[in-house]
Parts: structure tokens; C-alpha cells; sequence
């Protein structure tokens, strides 16, 4: 069974990578949140290597084909840990940044007090009023300066979900630094995205596209200090928006295919497919006798489509001879799989 590995993915898999590392197998997470924190890892690394405005991919779907539940709340969590591990990796200083914080409230709440005593005294046409409003807004951001981080969310529905959950009701029950702003792709942006670090693309959808596209150039050409991109399990090009022809293929000639898939984790009924940033694609199928519980049957340079996946499997159990390539309906099925999942 031989492979070739696809154009498409020539450029953006093995980017940076070295023939060392695109052979060698990627390893299986211990848990969902080991899952973020390797992802981040990946993803600061990715960002070093790429310099300044990197773009890259990010597939976390542990639903194995079950549909139950959208890929936007079975991943939500492995998302805001995603989030925490790469602000820590990528932003330094965030505890005293925090610290900071904490003293500027502390200050800002007693100027307010002394201002608001001094209005009721006898010297109240004194009051510096625009000290008084910055103390309020010192006092309502938490202390918090300019924001680092962006997260997109699809909608201001789960946008305002994410921020209850993750953000809590005080600063000792937030789960994301805070440096980290919510937004959705759609309706009017009015946020300041000038002094970004980093911007999270989360599950943006095909009728998102248009947004997601002007977000990212606005963020790119006004921010100095934006140094990567993520998009986190998107699918951005779908059969009933885009469509597959001109209008999908500018759209991913312009977006998609400069991204590179830095994490990949997606179970199977059988196994799963898995691939940290620069090491291989890898097949793992479940095995009792195997230290984990898997075993390694594939490790590939470049992204495999559902067909050749389960076209390895078969082979591994003897459920099929090896062959040189799929037939012209295997190729066409791995070619409509691979773009649904863009």
C-alpha cells in the first residue's frame, strides 16, 4: 500500500518540518486537557518558527461520528484550555501583569471614594472629572489594560456562553487569563484589535467566512503585535454556502491554504488519527495488549483522507490486500471529505 502525498498538502503540513520530524509518529494525549496543553506547545513552537502573522489549524473531535452534540460544545472545554495554556505559553508575565492589575484597582477604588467625598463636601465644582470616569472604567475592566487575546466565537450567543463560563463572576473564578476579550464573527465589530497578540478562530462556519476573512485582514494590517492566527476545528467551506466551485476555491486560496495543521486529534470507532506540530499524521488502532491501550499501525507526512484511513486499517487486519491507490471514486470520495472538513 503505497501513498503519494496530495499538492494541497505538500505546503502546509510540512512546513518547517524536516524529513527527522515528519517521520516521527505523534503520540496520543493522556487526557483532553493534556490534549490542549501539547496543542499550545505546538502552536508557540509553530509561531517562533513562522515569525510574525502566522497562520495556523487546529481539529479537536473526540466524537468518534457521533453527532449528538455540535462540535462547538463537545470541544468548548479543550477551547478554554487551549486558550489558558497558549496565553501562558506565548504572553509572558502574566501573574504580575495580574498583579499589576489587582494594584490598579486597589488605587483606582480609593481615588474614586476620595473624589466621591469631595463631591459631597463644600469643594465639589472642583472635581476632576475625568479622573472620576477613568477610576469607573479602571474599576469596571478589572485593572486590565488593552487586551492580548481574541477569542471569535461563531455567534454572540456562544460568545456570552463562553464569557459567563469561563470568565465567572469574580477574577478568582476565571478559568482564561485576562487578557482574553470574546467576540463573534458576525454583526458589527467594533472591538479594538490594534494591540492583539494572538486571535482565535472558534468552529467559524461557511456563512461565517465573509466575516472571518475581513477580521483577519483588519487584525493583520493594524495590529504590530499580532504574532499568530488559530483556527480551531473550522469549516469554512461547505457544498450549500461556498460551494465547491470559483467562489470556494478563491476563498480557499485566500484563507485555507496557507494554514498549517499544528494539532489534529480525531477519534475513530477503531482508533484514532493524531498529529502535533512538525511530527507525522498518525493511525492508531485500539489494542488491549498495547501499553495505553493503542498501537501504532501509520504514521504519515501529510493529512490522510477518511478513505486511505480506513483503508490502512483494513489492510492492518487483513480485511484487504495492499494495492497501489485507491480507484478514480475512492480518490473523488477522499477529495469531498478532505474539503467538507476545511
Amino acid at each position: 500500500f503505497t501513498s503519494t502525498i496530495p499538492s494541497h498538502y505538500t505546503q502546509t503540513t510540512t512546513l518547517f518540518s524536516t524529513p527527522e520530524t515528519v517521520s516521527k509518529a505523534t503520540e496520543l494525549p493522556d487526557s483532553m486537557e493534556d490534549g490542549a496543553e501539547i496543542a499550545a506547545k505546538a502552536c508557540a513552537q509553530f509561531a517562533e518558527a513562522s515569525g510574525a502573522l502566522g497562520r495556523c489549524r487546529i481539529v479537536f473531535d473526540t466524537s468518534a461520528g457521533d453527532e449528538t452534540y455540535t462540535l462547538l460544545k463537545t470541544s468548548s472545554d479543550f477551547m478554554q484550555n487551549l486558550v489558558s495554556f497558549l496565553s501562558y505559553q506565548m504572553i509572558p508575565g502574566l501573574q504580575q501583569i495580574r498583579q499589576g492589575e489587582m494594584m490598579k484597582v486597589a488605587q483606582a477604588r480609593a481615588e474614586l471614594q476620595a473624589i466621591l467625598d469631595q463631591e459631597e463636601g463644600d469643594d465639589a465644582e472642583d472635581v476632576d472629572q475625568e479622573k472620576k470616569a477613568s477610576c469607573i472604567q479602571i474599576l469596571e475592566n478589572g485593572g486590565r489594560d488593552p487586551d492580548f487575546k481574541s477569542v471569535y466565537f461563531p455567534d454572540e450567543g456562544s460568545a456570552a456562553l463562553a464569557r459567563r463560563d469561563w470568565l465567572g463572576t469574580s477574577a478568582a473564578e476565571a478559568k482564561v487569563p485576562p487578557c482574553v476579550k470574546f467576540s463573534s464573527c458576525g454583526g458589527v465589530q467594533q472591538a479594538d484589535v490594534t494591540k492583539d497578540e494572538i486571535i482565535f478562530f472558534f468552529c467559524p462556519k461557511a456563512s461565517e467566512s465573509e466575516y472571518v476573512e475581513d477580521l483577519l485582514m483588519k487584525t493583520e494590517t493594524t495590529s504590530s503585535n499580532l504574532k499568530l492566527t488559530v483556527f480551531v476545528n473550522p469549516n469554512l467551506v461547505d457544498m450549500g454556502v461556498t460551494g465547491f466551485g470559483m467562489a470556494g476555491r478563491q476563498l480557499r486560496e485566500r484563507l485555507l491554504d496557507g494554514l498549517v495543521d499544528t494539532y489534529y486529534l480525531r477519534t475513530l470507532q477503531w482508533g484514532a488519527l493524531t498529529r502535533t506540530w512538525p511530527n507525522a499524521f498518525s493511525v492508531w488502532q485500539e489494542d488491549a495488549d498495547s501499553e495505553g491501550g493503542y498501537k501504532l499501525i501509520k504514521a504519515l507526512p501529510y493529512l490522510p483522507g477518511n478513505g486511505e484511513v480506513e483503508d490502512i486499517y483494513d489492510i492492518e487486519n487483513g480485511l484487504m490486500d495492499e494495492r497501489e491507490g485507491g480507484g478514480v471514486l475512492d480518490q473523488l470520495g477522499d477529495f469531498m471529505q478532505g474539503m467538507m472538513r476545511l
